[in-house]
C-alpha cells in the first residue's frame, strides 16, 4: 500500500512508478531514518499519541530492521518501496502489525527526508574533518622529517626563491585547515532538527521539538516549518565546501605529477599507487594523482547540479528536491573515498632531497637576496633590482651563478657590493633572510610546525567531541 494512495482510483503507470522511485539511492539513509524514527516514536509516547507498549513495539521493530539489514544486504532489495521512509513503514508493519502505521502520526515525509539528509551531512562532515586531520598530521610529519632540506619555490612555474621543503608541505596543510574550518562552519547550520515541521505548516501534535532535537544531537529545532521542508541550502553549502576541498586536492595532485616527472625528479611515485603502460614497459604512471585531479570536475559538477535544481523552486516542498540527493551523495562519497588514499600516498611517496637541494642552489634563486643586500647598503631597491638583473644576464652569457662572480665583476654592476656579499648569497643565508611570521626561515618554519601540531590536536578533539 502506498503512503498516499487513498484519494487515487488508478494505480501508477508501471514505467513511471519505477522511474520515480528514490529507494535505489536513498536507502543509504536507512540508519538515519531509523535513528530519527526512534526519537520520533519516543516523542509520540510523551504526547500520549502512542502507549508505552506501542512505543516499545515500534522501537523493537526498528531495531529488527537494522539487524536484518546488517545480516543480509539483500533485505534491501525491495521493488515496491518508493523510498526509504516507505520501506521502513512497510517492514515495520510486517514485523509488528498495524501499530507500525502509527509511527507516521503527525509526521510527513517532507520532514523525514529533511532530517535524514541533515543527519547524513553532519556525519559526513565529522568523518571528513577526521580524514583531513589525519592528512594534515601526515603532511606535518613529512615536514618535520624534511628538516632544513631546501627546494625551489616557483612563480609562473619558473624558479623564484629557495624555500624549505617543510615550508612547501605546510602550504598544503594551510589549505586543508581552511577546508576543515569551512566544513565546521557548515556543520553549525546543518545541525538543526526538522522533526515537528510537518508537511509545511508544523505538526498537529504537541511535540517537544527541543527534546527531539537534543536526543538526536542537534543544537535545536529549525525555526520555520515552511523553510524547513523546502531547504536544501545546507546540502548546497556542504557540496560547495567539498568543491573547494577538491580544488585543493587537484592543485596538490597536479604539483605532485609535475614534480614526479623526469624533468623535475623531486618526487618518487609510490608503486602501490601507480600503474604501468600496456605498450611501454618503462612507464610508471601517476594514476592516483590523475584520478584525484579528475574527480574535481565531478564534485564541482554536483555543486552545479544542486544549484540549478534549487534555483527556481517555490516554497515549500517540491518533488524536484529528490534530484538533490544523488549529487549530494556522489560528491560526499567521492570525497570521503579520496582523502584516505591521498593520506597514504603522502605517507609513502619518496622525496629526492638531494636533487631538490641542488635545484635550490642554482638558477639565480639568490638574486632577490642580492638586491636586498644592495638595498641594505643604501641603494634604492628599484635600482638594486636593475643592477642585479644586469648581473644575472651577464652570468647567463658566461654560464655561471651570481655567487661565482669575482667581487671586481660584481662591482661593475654596483659599487656597493663588498666581499661580505658572498656570505649573504649562500642557501642558508637566503633562507634565513625570510625571517617573518609565515616565512621560510628555519626558525619560523619550526614554529609553524609546532603551531600546526596544536591546531591538529584541537581539530581532532573537536571532532571527537561530536562523536
Amino acid at each position: 500500500m502506498k503512503m498516499w494512495s487513498g484519494r487515487f482510483r488508478q494505480p501508477l503507470d508501471p514505467d513511471f512508478e519505477r522511474w520515480q522511485r528514490s529507494f535505489p539511492f536513498d536507502q543509504r539513509l536507512l540508519a538515519h531514518e531509523l535513528e530519527s524514527s526512534r526519537a520520533y516514536a519516543r516523542a509520540l509516547g510523551k504526547t500520549g499519541s502512542l502507549s508505552a507498549d506501542e512505543v516499545a513495539s515500534i522501537l523493537f521493530g526498528l531495531d529488527q530492521i537494522a539487524e536484518r539489514t546488517a545480516a543480509s544486504p539483500s533485505f534491501l532489495r525491495d521493488e515496491d518501496a518508493e523510498d526509504v521512509h516507505h520501506f521502513v513503514e512497510k517492514e515495520l508493519v510486517v514485523l509488528i502489525g498495524d501499530t507500525g502505521f502509527k509511527l507516521h502520526n503527525g509526521r510527513s515525509r517532507n520532514e523525514q527526508i529533511a532530517v535524514d539528509l541533515r543527519l547524513y551531512v553532519r556525519a559526513s562532515i565529522d568523518q571528513l574533518r577526521m580524514s583531513l586531520t589525519d592528512l594534515c598530521q601526515i603532511l606535518v610529519s613529512r615536514a618535520e622529517q624534511a628538516g632544513e632540506a631546501a627546494m625551489p619555490a616557483y612563480t609562473h612555474l619558473q624558479r623564484a626563491e629557495p624555500v624549505l621543503v617543510a615550508h612547501w608541505l605546510l602550504a598544503y596543510v594551510e589549505m586543508f585547515f581552511r577546508d576543515a574550518e569551512r566544513l565546521a562552519d557548515c556543520r553549525v547550520r546543518v545541525n538543526l532538527c526538522p522533526l515537528g515541521a510537518g508537511a509545511v505548516a508544523g505538526s498537529t501534535l504537541p511535540l517537544d521539538r527541543e527534546s527531539i532535537a537534543m536526543e538526536l544531537g542537534f543544537d535545536g529545532p529549525t525555526a520555520n516549518s515552511i523553510d524547513t521542508t523546502s531547504d536544501r541550502e545546507f546540502a548546497l553549502e556542504y557540496v560547495n565546501a567539498l568543491s573547494m576541498l577538491a580544488l585543493h586536492l587537484s592543485r596538490w595532485a597536479e604539483e605532485m605529477i609535475l614534480y614526479s616527472t623526469q624533468e623535475f625528479g623531486f618526487i618518487q611515485l609510490p608503486e602501490v599507487f601507480s600503474t604501468g603502460s600496456s605498450a611501454m614497459p618503462q612507464k610508471k604512471n601517476p594514476d592516483l594523482l590523475e584520478l584525484v585531479r579528475g574527480k574535481t570536475g565531478r564534485i564541482a559538477g554536483s555543486a552545479t547540479a544542486l544549484t540549478i535544481t534549487i534555483k527556481s523552486l517555490p516554497l515549500a516542498y517540491n518533488k524536484d528536491l529528490q534530484e538533490t540527493q544523488e549529487p549530494l551523495f556522489d560528491a560526499s562519497e567521492t570525497t570521503l573515498a579520496l582523502l584516505p588514499l591521498v593520506a597514504e600516498w603522502v605517507k609513502t611517496a619518496g622525496l629526492n632531497y638531494d636533487l631538490m637541494q641542488k635545484a635550490a642552489k642554482s638558477g639565480f634563486l639568490n638574486a632577490f637576496a642580492a638586491a636586498t643586500y644592495l638595498a641594505g647598503k643604501g641603494v634604492p631597491f628599484r635600482l638594486a633590482h636593475e643592477q642585479v638583473g644586469q648581473a644575472v644576464q651577464y652570468c647567463i652569457d658566461k654560464g655561471c651563478e651570481l655567487h661565482e662572480l669575482p667581487i671586481e665583476t660584481l662591482r661593475q654592476f654596483s659599487p656597493a657590493f663588498d666581499p661580505d656579499v658572498y656570505s649573504f648569497l649562500t642557501l642558508k643565508s637566503v633562507l634565513a633572510l625570510h625571517d617573518v611570521t609565515g616565512g621560510t626561515a628555519p626558525l619560523r618554519v619550526k614554529a609553524a610546525i609546532a603551531q600546526a601540531k596544536q591546531r591538529i590536536s584541537s581539530m581532532r578533539g573537536a571532532v571527537h567531541a561530536h562523536a
